[in-house]
């Protein structure tokens, strides 16, 4: 293996978090912002790009942190190791509720498509990139999915979805149609396209955008019950100062509830 050989547990119900064992010299890259603790004797560095054998050399690493700059995520990246005698362990908490999904990428052919902030972190030696559309239908209204990441590598990746998860394995042909948002990611097998709903009052007025994935097998795909955008839209319709309607306790004090509930800080 090129990447480092890891062990794991994963915690919680709907606010879940991955504790990673490592062995001497043993490393994990992640997201900034996904860290939670960690043991002592366990050195954090942050590198310019992912730190994997295809990110050497100050052009690939520059090329390298251009490309996830394009998925909206830094361009650097925090590597965890385990520089004492013994196991050590650190943890990686979720950004919002959801399940935490362990990739074994050596099952998936070494490579592993997922949405562009799905990812939370890998072993180090996995290569974080990015999946460019090769359709122009797909890269114009694809949405969320335009831009995906890609991991590729032979060792354990950890990727993170809102709400409830599903598995589903594709056989030759088979197809699924998805809400572009509610993709997770799928195997590099599985061919990803856009498609028009259909229908003038579908169009207008279904509430459901104007297109939607279709994923042909064979291969798995993860699929998400409550993207991050969906939720975020809720809350900031239901806020108040933003304009939204207040979804709250409907006292029938109203404003003046408001201010007798004791909770006003926000």
């Amino acid at each position: 293996m090129t990447a480092h050989e890891i062990d794991y547990q994963i915690f919680g119900e709907e606010m879940q978090y991955v504790e990673i064992e490592l062995d001497p010299q043993e490393g994990v890259i992640a997201e900034a912002g996904t860290f939670m603790m960690m043991e002592d004797g366990i050195k954090m560095e942050t590198i310019f790009g992912d730190g994997s054998k295809n990110d050497t050399g100050l052009l690939n690493k520059i090329f390298g942190a251009g490309k996830r700059l394009l998925t909206g995520e830094s361009m650097f990246m925090t590597v965890f190791y385990n520089e004492l005698v013994g196991k050590k362990k650190v943890c990686f908490a979720s950004p919002y509720p959801g399940k935490i999904i362990p990739i074994d990428l050596t099952k998936n052919g070494g490579r592993f498509i997922c949405q562009k902030d799905a990812f939370l972190c890998a072993a180090k030696g996995v290569s974080i990139g990015v999946e460019f559309s090769k359709k122009l239908g797909r890269g114009l209204f694809g949405g969320e999915g335009f831009i995906m990441q890609r991991l590729d590598g032979d060792g354990m990746a950890f990727v993170h979805a809102g709400g409830t998860t599903f598995k589903k394995e594709l056989h030759p042909g088979e197809k699924l149609k998805v809400d572009t948002g509610c993709i997770i990611g799928f195997d590099h097998t599985v061919n990803y396209d856009i498609e028009f709903v259909g229908g003038i009052k579908n169009t207008l007025f279904g509430g459901e955008g104007v297109f939607f994935a279709t994923l042909t097998g064979p291969g798995t795909v993860y699929i998400q019950s409550l993207p991050f955008s969906r939720l975020a839209k809720r809350v900031l319709a239901s806020a108040p100062q933003m304009g939204g309607k207040d979804k709250g306790e409907g006292s029938l004090l109203g404003g003046l509830g408001d201010l007798l509930d004791g909770d006003n800080r926000f």
